[in-house]
């Protein structure tokens, strides 16, 4: 019999309710952590839970378990459902946003009212000029309200998490509240401050008072005004971080045309199969991956690769789901649909990677579980000191509640996911799709790239590189145009591209024949073209061009015109576009490209000579490669592998770092850690740049969310923060956390430094 570590995992999404802070986070994945061969990882920033536990553990039992840890669970639809309901889950996206903005509209709702009864108290507290005969009654009336109805959420889930045993921020703010309340009406009833001539003076830092008691209604009030506020700003913002996500969803259609012989008829989008030709008119976007069959015109792939330039798709031309049409009427045969596009799979990939964790969020996490707990015993602690060394207990309260007040663990939970929320989301707009918080750290420590060649620095297909016209003869253009239609009969890959070169309709052809291991001839307009292997006998000038081409790995042709030899011309694997400025990006960053392809010796040292790489590996296999890595990892280099075919999926799953290219093998992608979805390399140096960034800017937020606590909660225990600065304190650093990480989302690749080839 197997084992229980036999047994494969099952992979379970929760959404989280009622989450505010680190310390939740921590309580939520110890309580699923409990249930036998259960893991959980939990993000504070999405309120999403991914749950790894064995089939024996049904999904209702991890939302009752959440449930009884004091928060609201529930059941996510997997990326693979929602992309395969199409329409419908886009509908039901909607529904949810409809809910969200009802809930941020309560919240704005509690948020204005507390903040017309909390201004006056503000503003008599903190003004004494202002107070006037029984202004302490009217305050308190208009405080009471507030420290109730408004400070009502961090009551109810303080009073939740008491329940099941727990302390979260809430239960910090919640006893702030209602200590900073009930002092203010001791001191109303009983501590002299009712008087009708009663003035109160304002400091910044807390003093013993003479008279009667202080109050603190301003801090009553004080502290759920900035901290609803600070919740509010912060959850906004938090959204934004998910704007990329959220416009992938969007691209998803509800209904799509299909064509059935002449007639057309509208069909909802989860009812669209495999093979069916769907139209995409002027303005409309590509319902889904397929083929064009019949039309011409530019699309629009921005949203989808990154790509800011429209290409132009004709027949044959492949074109992915989300992509606008900008051009003619187009008519598509549908290649994939639902979780098997290329949509689909960005938009998992996406959401994969925001349900993550960097090591650096871990250790946050685990010091938040005990943060809420050890502060609420300083309170305690604060509080019986000062009243132990004669202080009075007016200053004693203004302590212990300032200390409650000022602990923020919620700067700690939000340092790392609002980070991956928005540099994932920026890097998807780019192109560059990364599976988690790992792969970014992969990214950010890289100093070794092995490229292969096919495909990644080179096109993958033949072309026309370079043409040789004899001088005086009928020169290039007329050249190519002869050989093009000569080469429309051939089936070889020379052949194709020759006749593919000149780009426009090529005359008729007669008497087309070929000539095995030769080449092929023909007439056209009248006179014999032949295309052919060069000989010995070449005129000086084609002489002359034939070493530079064998040189550079390509494959040189002759074309001669009614028996005089006119033209040479090269076929080969052209080196792609950006991929000189790639690989010199990459050095300028410290990364040092290697070449390692299946391809002969003479083409693979052409190409890496063209783009000035030194290390040349020729003739790899699968394990080759995989060995490579291997002996580059064993003498202390950090290794990412780029490739896009089966034969790269070893070497990619063994790298450090595995990056496919967008027009890969599903092998190749799936063996990744970060797609590049247009297919230029240029974008790895982008992603390097953009994980840097990602990274550096998550330790400045753990620096400040640490750097924070370590200065204000001293303060507070020395009685030199009012609870009132102390709340505004605590939001205020949540804010600046928040704030940034969305500079992520305008970040720009750098053209500084490139050269252009």
């Amino acid at each position: 019999m197997g084992t229980e570590a036999d047994v494969a995992l099952v992979t379970t999404d929760l959404t989280v309710g009622g989450m505010t802070c680190a310390a939740c986070v921590q309580r939520v994945e110890k309580k699923l952590g409990r249930l036998d061969g259960v893991t959980a990882v939990v993000n504070l920033a999405t309120g999403r839970a991914r749950v790894s536990h064995p089939p024996g553990i049904s999904p209702e039992e991890l939302v009752a378990t959440v449930e009884k840890a004091g928060y609201t669970a529930a059941i996510s639809q997997p990326p693979e459902e929602r992309a395969r309901e199409g329409g419908e889950a886009a509908g039901q996206a909607r529904r949810k946003e409809t809910e969200a903005a009802g809930e941020t509209r309560g919240e704005r709702d509690r948020l204005l009212v507390t903040t017309l009864l909390a201004a006056p108290v503000l503003v008599l507290s903190m003004v004494p000029a202002l107070q006037f005969r029984d202004w302490q009654w009217l305050c308190f009336a208009l405080a009471a309200p507030v420290a109730v109805w408004g400070a009502w959420p961090f009551h109810t889930r303080a009073a939740r998490g008491l329940r099941h045993s727990a302390a979260t921020m809430d239960t910090l703010v919640s006893l702030g509240v209602l200590a900073s309340f009930a002092w203010s009406a001791y001191a109303l009833f009983l501590g002299g401050a009712g008087g009708p001539g009663m003035r109160m003076p304002f400091t910044l830092l807390p003093a013993a008072s003479e008279g009667p008691a202080h109050l603190y209604l301003e801090a009553a009030v004080g502290v759920p005004l900035f901290v609803l506020a600070g919740r509010f700003l912060e959850a906004r913002a938090r959204r934004g971080t998910g704007d990329a996500l959220r416009s992938l969803a969007e691209l998803t259609l509800k209904e799509v045309t299909v064509r059935d012989g002449d007639r057309e008829r509208l069909v909802r989008i989860e009812n669209l199969a495999v093979g069916q030709v769907f139209v995409v008119r002027p303005g409309e976007r590509v319902a889904t991956d397929g083929e064009v069959v019949e039309g011409r015109s530019a699309v629009d792939l921005s949203l989808v690769t990154g790509e800011s330039e429209p290409v132009e798709a004709g027949p044959g031309d492949t074109v992915p789901g989300g992509a606008v049409n900008a051009g003619g009427l187009l008519r598509v045969r549908a290649t994939a649909v639902g979780a098997d596009t290329r949509l689909a799979r960005i938009t998992r990939l996406v959401t994969e990677a925001q349900a993550g964790k960097a090591r650096a969020q871990r250790l946050a996490d685990s010091v938040a579980g005990v943060f809420v707990p050890v502060v609420l015993a300083l309170a305690v602690t604060t509080l019986g000191f000062w009243l132990g060394a004669g202080a009075d207990a007016q200053a004693a309260v203004t302590a212990g509640v300032a200390v409650l007040v000022v602990a923020c663990p919620c700067a700690l939970g939000l340092a790392t996911p609002t980070a991956l929320l928005a540099a994932t989301g920026r890097g998807a707009q780019l192109g560059v799709l990364v599976s988690g918080p790992q792969a970014l750290e992969g990214l950010r420590h890289l100093d070794t790239v092995v490229l292969d060649k096919t495909g990644t620095l080179t096109s993958g297909h033949m072309s026309v590189t370079r043409v040789t016209a004899l001088p005086g003869g009928l020169g290039k253009d007329a050249v190519l145009r002869l050989a093009g239609a000569v080469e429309q009969g051939s089936e070889h890959p020379l052949g194709r591209a020759i006749a593919a070169h000149p780009g426009q309709p090529l005359p008729a052809v007669h008497d087309f024949q070929a000539q095995p291991g030769r080449g092929v001839r023909g007439r056209v307009e009248g006179r014999l073209v032949e295309v052919l292997a060069p000989d010995d006998e070449l005129p000086g000038a084609l002489a002359d061009a034939l070493p530079v081409a064998e040189a550079a790995a390509h494959t040189p042709v002759l074309v001669r015109v009614d028996g005089a030899a006119e033209a040479l011309i090269e076929v080969g694997d052209v080196v792609r576009p950006g991929a000189y400025r790639a690989v010199d990006r990459l050095r300028r960053l410290g990364v040092r490209p290697v070449l390692a392809t299946g391809d002969r010796e003479a083409p693979a040292r052409a190409v890496a000579a063209e783009l000035g790489i030194d290390e040349v590996h020729a003739r790899c296999t699968p394990e080759d490669k995989a060995a490579l890595v291997g002996d580059l990892q064993r003498r202390g280099h950090r290794v990412a592998v780029i490739g896009d075919g089966v034969n790269d999926a070893a070497a990619l799953a063994g790298a450090d770092l595995g990056i496919a290219m967008g027009g890969g093998t599903d092998a190749a992608i799936g063996a990744a850690d970060v797609t590049l979805v247009r297919g230029d390399i240029e974008a790895l140096a982008d992603a390097v740049r953009l994980a840097r960034r990602t990274l550096a800017t998550i330790r400045a937020n753990l620096a400040w969310a640490f750097g924070y606590n370590l200065v204000t909660v001293p303060l507070a225990l020395v009685g030199l923060l009012t609870p009132m600065v102390a709340a505004a304190a605590m939001s205020v650093s949540s804010l600046l956390v928040v704030g940034n990480s969305l500079r992520l989302r305008s970040w720009q690749p750098s053209t500084a430094g490139r050269r252009v080839r």
